[in-house]
């Protein structure tokens, strides 16, 4: 996807600069049997896509190219869009020669996680979440979910009373802010999930109740 000041109404010309170029690499790719949709899209309509990969800041005055692959993962064009189309085409080289960095939407990893409740982001989700050898609860959360400002206080408190048990880690994520890792699927907030010892390929959805006697229950 290129990204950028589109408005055919107001700017014709431009928005067929960048879209011309977009596509001129775009046949060379297709032409040589090279399977990827490519699409041109307005930065300020599709600001919140955008944000997914970082570029929420960009002004539109030259295009940002992203990458999503049918398994959700996310690159991201460092280099500016050039008027010849030569970063887009070695962009897009790297990601079929599989040279590319992923990009991945994170939070700062906390100074310390020694909570109740451990704070988990993007960068250290597969270090606590997908730890082999512990059983781990987490929740996803949004910050603005009235929802989760409510289970907040029990959440606490079964991760007080769990804490001195070295098998279960009770654990949390905001799910706006840090990107969610595959197998687990957030629709709604809070989704809880379990993760348990040596499955960690086979989360399960948490569905009983918030109550802490339920959370126990439901551990043990």
């Amino acid at each position: 996807m290129a990204s950028y000041d589109a408005d055919y109404e107001k700017n014709a010309k431009c928005s067929n600069f960048w879209r011309n170029r977009v596509m001129m690499v775009a046949k060379k790719f297709l032409d040589a049997g090279k399977k990827l949709n490519f699409a041109v899209a307005s930065c300020k309509t599709f600001s919140h896509e955008l944000s997914d990969f970082g570029l929420e800041s960009t002004t539109g005055e030259i295009a940002v190219v992203a990458i999503r692959t049918a398994k959700g993962e996310k690159f991201v064009m460092q280099e500016e869009f050039s008027c010849d189309g030569k970063a887009l085409d070695l962009f897009l080289q790297d990601d079929f020669d599989g040279n590319l960095k992923r990009y991945l939407k994170s939070e700062p990893i906390p100074e310390s996680t020694d909570g109740p409740v451990k704070v988990v982001v993007a960068k250290n989700f597969d270090e606590i979440v997908n730890d082999e050898n512990k059983d781990v609860l987490i929740e996803f959360y949004a910050p603005w979910c009235g929802h989760c400002k409510n289970l907040e206080p029990k959440y606490k408190e079964l991760g007080e009373k769990l804490r001195k048990d070295p098998d279960i880690i009770i654990a949390k994520m905001d799910a706006t802010a840090n990107d969610v890792p595959s197998p687990y699927e957030v629709r709604g907030f809070p989704t809880i999930c379990f993760s348990p010892a040596n499955k960690k390929l086979n989360p399960k959805k948490y569905e009983a109740g918030h109550e802490l006697s339920d959370f126990i229950s439901y551990l043990k």
